[in-house]
């Protein structure tokens, strides 16, 4: 299944549902609806035979009159790995930039999060906006010490992310969290791809354009820490809960890493496309003034 949620043309509530073909079945108005497609994914397997059962009652509307939103809007955490794809690793390594010994996460504070086709802010403080399209893994269960051989069944199902960063912030500290975390810049959908629709989520082709031209050609194969690994190691540590995101790294073509850095401008429009997931487009426009909201 394809869960999206979005926001109906000329209404300010967000609603959710199941995305087929062109069309998607609205079924949170539904009765015994979950209040959010988070909620829905908090009921585990009951909640996804509910919704299976409710994309057959629900109205259609067609996907062109619709704004899709992040299917999760508010997830409680947005974790993000670095370094993982040898390819962006040796482009790292002619900077000078070293190669880490183990799992490298950082956090992206939620209030980053935009939707697929949201525009997205260049920074008044900063002419160093990136991309760095990414597999997104959104959790399904409430869990902790998953061994990787059984962490499948903790992930709901994958999403396209961009990872926008803010290099010069990013670099100000080890934790990167400043400069991974501008309002914006965490854009991600177009709808969530439940886990059963992906037979191989190492086995998928990843693109990144800027402007129609092709920067990032990877596939998923080449992660060097594994799904099952990175969702072993972060619930050592601490409870993974439904909804949260987790970007499991990018492949070489970032603009940062170019000769000369190729940093996004105001206008540039960027798409990022996962084989069988779909793709995501965003706009930079300039961060609006006095904004204080």
């Amino acid at each position: 299944m394809k869960l999206a949620t979005f926001r109906p043309q000329h209404q300010g509530t967000l609603k959710y549902g199941v995305v087929e073909g062109d069309d998607v079945v609205e079924v949170s108005a539904l009765p015994g609806a979950p209040a959010s497609l988070r909620e829905l994914l908090e009921r585990s397997a009951e909640g996804l035979a509910w919704v299976r059962q409710a994309a057959r009652l629900g109205p259609r509307l067609p996907l062109a009159q619709v704004q899709l939103c992040a299917p999760v809007p508010a997830p409680r955490k947005f974790l993000g790995l670095g370094g993982n794809y040898a390819s962006h690793l040796e482009e790292a390594a002619r900077l000078g930039l070293a190669r880490p010994t183990g799992q490298v996460w950082f956090n992206k504070q939620v209030s980053c999060v935009a939707g697929p086709y949201d525009p997205v802010h260049k920074p008044r403080v900063s002419d160093q906006l990136d991309y760095e399209g990414e597999l997104g893994v959104m959790i399904g269960q409430r869990c902790r010490h998953v061994r990787a051989d059984e962490a499948d069944a903790v992930i709901a199902g994958y999403v396209v992310v961009n990872d926008l960063s803010v290099r010069d912030w990013q670099l100000r500290a080890p934790t990167h969290t400043l400069g991974k975390s501008f309002d914006t810049h965490g854009p991600f959908g177009p709808w969530l791809v439940t886990r059963d629709e992906i037979a191989d989520p190492h086995a998928l082709r990843l693109r990144t354009w800027v402007n129609g031209e092709l920067r990032q050609d990877g596939s998923t194969g080449e992660m060097l820490h594994r799904i099952g690994e990175m969702i072993a190691e972060l619930t050592t540590a601490f409870t993974l809960e439904p909804g949260d995101v987790l970007s499991t790294g990018s492949p070489a073509g970032c603009g940062g890493l170019m000769s000369p850095p190729r940093y996004l401008r105001t206008g540039d429009v960027v798409r990022v496309e996962i084989e069988s997931i779909g793709a995501i487009e965003n706009l930079v426009i300039h961060e609006p003034a006095g904004d204080k909201t």
